[in-house]
């Protein structure tokens, strides 16, 4: 495949083709930075995880040069920090046993301008190619101006591809703010629960963000098994550890809806669950 960066990384596991790879896929995640897939698409990796019948591959937007960094990092340039992101991306997609994993190498800045066509022209192909049934997002109420990016240039390309090859359902998924805000009836629940021990390897392979100063490993842990535990007050818990995210499936097959308007149906039903639930308390 031809990408716009010449720069682009296409890494296969198990070295088939990468168009078998790709034929193969159902569960597809689009993240903005390496480490994003293992943090919000986790429920994915572990579907098809040792499943000869389910195949995930991940896409990585952007090249990561610009991540955070202390300790044993503190001192790598850019450029360095590029090439460390990029093969401990590849290796989680080994441990992982990814169908594929691509990386597009875009600086951060091209991906949110929104003029700049390439992104998305690049994700439809990768869109067309694989068919997948399931595809995973970023959230658009993320706190991350990156990652809200991403997830509308990955919108703008599901839009531009044919109808029959648009994936079954599109779930927009959490990493830099939670969802446990959205009305029970507007949570998608991706049960994380299965292989535990593979969860936390793939986020341990990112030590250049852990031993540089981010510990996502224990940050991401928590939060699905909080979102567990506080899922239902009066219930036990169904499940171990949960992902949460929103129903982005009708943003993208309605292509005149407004990305803005749809988020702020999710934001009006909060703010209403909240001002009934007190007055239906108050004297």
């Amino acid at each position: 495949m031809k990408f716009s960066k010449r720069s682009a990384d296409v890494y296969v596991p198990d070295g088939a083709p990468i168009e078998r790879a790709l034929a193969r896929t159902t569960h597809l995640a689009v993240g903005a930075h390496q480490d994003d897939l293992e943090i919000m698409a986790y429920p994915g990796i572990m579907v098809c995880y040792r499943n000869p019948r389910k195949w995930f591959t991940g896409v990585v937007v952007t090249n990561g040069a610009g991540s955070p960094r202390s300790g044993a990092y503190e001192a790598v340039g850019d450029k360095e920090m590029r090439a460390v992101r990029r093969r401990e991306q590849r290796s989680a997609a080994r441990i992982g046993k990814y169908s594929a994993i691509i990386q597009l190498d875009y600086p951060s800045a091209q991906v949110k301008d929104a003029k700049n066509k390439q992104v998305s022209t690049d994700l439809a192909e990768i869109f067309r190619a694989a068919r997948p049934e399931m595809v995973y997002l970023h959230n658009l109420a993320d706190k991350h101006d990156t990652h809200v990016a991403t997830a509308l240039r990955a919108i703008e390309a599901l839009r531009s591809i044919e109808k029959s090859r648009m994936p079954r359902r599109v779930v927009g998924c959490e990493v830099w703010r939670d969802l446990d805000w959205l009305c029970d009836e507007d949570k998608v629940a991706l049960p994380a629960s299965n292989h535990p021990e593979l969860a936390i390897r793939l986020l341990r392979v990112f030590d250049s963000q852990i031993a540089g100063g981010k510990r996502y490993d224990l940050a991401t842990t928590g939060r699905r098994l909080s979102n567990a535990t506080y899922r239902a007050s009066h219930a036990t818990d169904a499940e171990r550890a949960l992902v949460y995210a929103v129903d982005l499936t009708e943003l993208v097959k309605k292509r005149k809806l407004s990305p803005v308007e749809y988020m702020g149906r999710f934001i009006e039903r909060f703010k209403a669950d909240v001002r009934t639930r007190i007055a239906r308390m108050v004297s």
